[in-house]
């Protein structure tokens, strides 16, 4: 599937903390921030990314715990200026006013 397709994919299928936290992003919790859901950059898809700020966040469930992909993945969006912040779905789920 082309990438493009496979993040229009994603998109429909979000997980509750991907959705809960995109409604709180959507809403502008956070200012006028804008920011983008399942966007391919590069190789990757992010799960959300506000180019302006160079900032992409992911939520992540237990298939990301000590993944040695996601700290490749990692290096290189930092290598291409961007800030990572991960949080477990977990988090988003029960403390999304701390997560955000």
């Amino acid at each position: 599937m082309e990438q493009r397709q496979f993040a229009k994919a994603l998109r429909k299928n979000m997980t509750d903390a991907e959705q809960l936290l995109w409604r709180h992003l959507r809403a502008h919790r956070l200012g006028d921030q804008k920011f983008r859901r399942q966007q391919p950059i590069g190789l990757y898809i992010v799960d959300f990314v506000h180019f302006g700020a160079r900032l992409v966040i992911e939520a992540d469930g237990g298939q990301h715990n000590d993944s040695p992909d996601d700290a490749v993945r990692d290096a290189w969006l930092r290598n291409q200026g961007f800030t990572v912040l991960r949080f477990w779905n977990s988090d988003i789920l029960q403390n999304i006013e701390e997560v955000l």
